[in-house]
């Protein structure tokens, strides 16, 4: 019930991932990011344990491919898992079980991956990756050009109620967070949230790193 975009930026090695649901809250089960580690997905029936596995093998010094092996082996559970994953070196890899629901399709290449279930046609998945590679500009820009081609590209079966979208930032917490939890048109109210961050992001990052030097913005009691 979800389709997802995951992926590393070379210039900067930030992960990030842009996913979309008809269930509300997607971003907080589905989404998984470590700075300096590695981005995983853990979809269609959910168990958000998986991605924080991954991210624990990834730690430890396997590759995308090596973790979702390992985690296929040794999850009972896994046929009703859809996952994606990708490494600090830009490794990726993708899993779906037999149990994932309706048309479903997944894709990787180095530095991204996608996957969808319940979607209205594959093409969703391939639409993501495709363009996400030949968006230019910001990381999160990339990610939401991906993640409206596969709305563009059919998107869900059922009507669309979450989003989400994060990157990894250099000092260990995300340079983004935005999530829609139940709105009706989730991926439009998540590129106008990014609207209003983004020209403040790095702002946010120097109020954790050097408050002295870090800008106000004129609200009462920080002027």
């Amino acid at each position: 019930m979800t389709f997802s975009l995951l992926a590393r930026d070379p210039s900067t090695g930030a992960f990030g991932m842009a996913l979309s649901s008809s269930s509300p809250a997607v971003a907080a089960r589905c989404l998984h990011l470590r700075t300096n580690v590695g981005g995983a997905a853990s979809q269609n029936i959910t168990d958000p344990r998986v991605g924080e596995q991954l991210l624990d093998l990834m730690a430890l010094g396997n590759s995308a491919a090596e973790a979702v092996a390992l985690l296929t082996k040794t999850d009972p559970t896994i046929a009703y898992r859809q996952i994606t994953a990708v490494d600090a070196n830009g490794g990726s890899a993708t899993f779906s079980g037999d149990h994932v629901l309706g048309i479903n399709h997944r894709r990787s290449q180095t530095d991204v991956a996608a996957a969808g279930n319940m979607l209205a046609t594959p093409q969703v998945v391939d639409a993501m990756i495709e363009t996400f590679l030949v968006t230019t500009g910001d990381f999160e820009v990339r990610l939401l050009s991906g993640l409206k081609a596969g709305l563009d590209a059919g998107g869900e079966l059922g009507p669309l109620q979450s989003a989400g979208l994060k990157v990894t930032g250099p000092h260990g917490w995300a340079i983004t967070d935005l999530r829609v939890d139940s709105q009706e048109s989730p991926i439009a109210e998540l590129v106008r949230l990014w609207d209003v961050w983004s020209p403040q992001r790095w702002d946010y990052q120097t109020r954790g790193i050097d408050p002295s030097a870090a800008p106000s913005y004129g609200v009462p009691g920080d002027e």
